[in-house]
């Protein structure tokens, strides 16, 4: 039976047709369709009965077939949405490359035999043979896939880098922000929750202000205040010493003065390097932004 009473055909017909129309030579699909194969097969040979040729190129020939075992989340049960299992489409939303999406699918069940981890996609093409497959169900682990993403960023120029993220972000102008960020984020959706401030000026984040903008913290970044306002350079390295100078004489410990500061600047208690980012701020803007996070009270 190849079509249904509504004349529709049959998945094993009109997948089978499919691949023959497409010159397909290899089929490598999960091991649920382990069934279907022999249905598929039996459709290739009796177009080959009747002298069907494959996709122009002569007689219908058998592709090889190889059935993987299906993936597991981390918990090892069948992979499902409740283990952040995502499509392409939202795996490209929520900031993945690629190159590292397609170097971590290739890793999960097949190994390169040295060990080897992070892999260009033209080293893939290169490796992968499908004898090292494994036959043993893998594991789709996000945190892994998160980690593998970084790295290839982290790999990329600067301006690649800024290039890709001014299409993901819709924003342009975005270089200095990249340079000073790119070893803190690990997806293209990690960028503007850490460097946006930069931008679009100070988050609301109470619960940092509570923490960080007390008696003490206001203390501190009144020194601060005067300190920048004075410095001879305010390059990144003008900025460091100024603010180590002013850790030393307040005898304090470097987060007690660089927290208030980056909660006056950011809004909240996590961006870039903090003499990065105020470097990049510049002078004006920094102290404009302390005296507003002094005057908010």
């Amino acid at each position: 039976m190849i079509a249904r009473a509504d004349g529709s055909v049959l998945y094993n017909f009109a997948v089978a047709i499919d691949d023959l129309d497409a010159g397909i030579t290899h089929v490598v699909r999960g091991e649920d369709h382990l069934s279907n194969t022999p249905k598929q097969v039996l459709v290739l040979e009796a177009a080959r009965a009747v002298g069907i040729d494959s996709g122009g190129a002569g007689q219908a020939q058998l592709p090889v077939y190889a059935h993987l075992p299906l993936l597991h989340g981390p918990d090892g049960k069948k992979l499902s949405k409740r283990h952040g299992a995502a499509s392409v489409g939202e795996l490209r939303e929520a900031g993945y490359l690629p190159e590292a999406v397609r170097n971590y699918l290739a890793l999960l069940g097949w190994g390169t035999g040295d060990d080897q981890t992070v892999l260009s996609t033209t080293e893939l093409i290169e490796r992968f043979t499908l004898e090292r497959v494994s036959s043993n169900p893998a594991r789709f682990d996000e945190v892994k896939l998160r980690w593998l993403n970084g790295v290839h960023m982290r790999a990329l120029s600067v301006p690649e880098l800024t290039a890709r993220l001014e299409a993901f972000t819709g924003r342009s102008g975005l270089e200095e922000a990249v340079r000073i960020s790119q070893e803190k984020i690990h997806t293209l959706a990690d960028f503007w929750p850490l460097a946006g401030f930069i931008f679009d000026g100070p988050i609301d984040d109470p619960r940092a202000r509570e923490r960080w903008l007390g008696k003490d913290g206001r203390s501190a970044l009144k020194d601060v205040r005067g300190a920048l306002a004075e410095a001879t350079s305010f390059d990144e390295a003008g900025v460091g010493e100024t603010l180590e100078a002013v850790v030393s004489a307040r005898g304090a410990k470097p987060g007690q003065v660089y927290q208030p500061l980056r909660v006056a600047i950011s809004g909240t208690t996590v961006s870039p390097g903090i003499f990065e980012s105020v470097a990049l701020l510049g002078r004006e803007e920094t102290v404009g932004r302390i005296d507003r996070a002094l005057a908010a009270g």
